[in-house]
C-alpha cells in the first residue's frame, strides 16, 4: 500500500527550511584546526606591535605617531600598522567569529596588501638616512613573518571552497 500523499503547504514548507538551510552552508566556512593556526599567527602578530619598530618606537607608537622617532617620512611604517591591524587582527578575529566566506577573501586580499606594505615598511627603514634614521626592528619583522602566514592561510582557505 501506497502512503498518503503530503499536504502541499508542509511540501513548501520543508522545502523553504532546506533551502535556507543550503543557504546558510554556502556562505559559511569551516576552518577546522587552521583556526586555531591562523589564532597563534594573530597572536605572534600582536607581539610584533609591542616589541620595537623603528628607534625605540612600538608598532603601536608607531601607528599612533606618538614617539619622537616616527617623523614624517614613516608613513609607510604607518599604513603597515594600520593595515596589520585591520585585516591581521580584527579581520581574521571576524572572520573566525562569523566563518563567512566573504571575510575570508577579505582577509586574504587585504593581508597581501598589508604584506606588500611591510615588506616597502622594512625597506623604507633600511634606506632612510639622514638625521633619526634607525634600522627596522625585531617587532617590524616579527609583524611582517606573522602577516604572510595569515594571508597565506586566509587564501588557502578561501581557495580552498569548491
Amino acid at each position: 500500500m501506497s502512503e498518503p500523499a503530503e499536504d502541499p503547504q508542509e511540501l513548501a514548507a520543508l522545502r523553504n527550511e532546506i533551502d535556507e538551510v543550503e543557504r546558510e552552508v554556502v556562505r559559511t566556512v569551516d576552518l577546522g584546526p587552521r583556526a586555531v593556526v591562523i589564532a597563534a599567527a594573530v597572536f605572534v602578530l600582536i607581539v610584533g606591535l609591542v616589541l620595537p619598530w623603528m628607534g625605540g618606537a612600538n608598532g603601536l607608537e608607531v601607528l599612533l605617531g606618538q614617539h619622537e622617532a616616527v617623523g614624517k617620512a614613516s608613513w609607510v611604517p604607518r599604513l603597515f600598522a594600520t593595515t596589520s591591524i585591520g585585516f591581521g587582527v580584527l579581520g581574521s578575529a571576524l572572520a573566525i567569529i562569523t566563518r563567512r566566506w566573504a571575510l575570508t577573501w577579505v582577509c586574504a586580499l587585504g593581508g597581501w596588501f598589508a604584506s606588500v606594505d611591510g615588506v616597502l615598511a622594512i625597506w623604507s627603514r633600511q634606506s632612510s638616512a639622514g638625521p633619526g634614521a634607525s634600522a627596522p626592528g625585531i617587532g617590524l619583522i616579527i609583524a611582517e613573518i606573522a602577516t604572510v602566514v595569515i594571508a597565506s592561510l586566509w587564501f588557502r582557505t578561501a581557495w580552498s571552497r569548491s
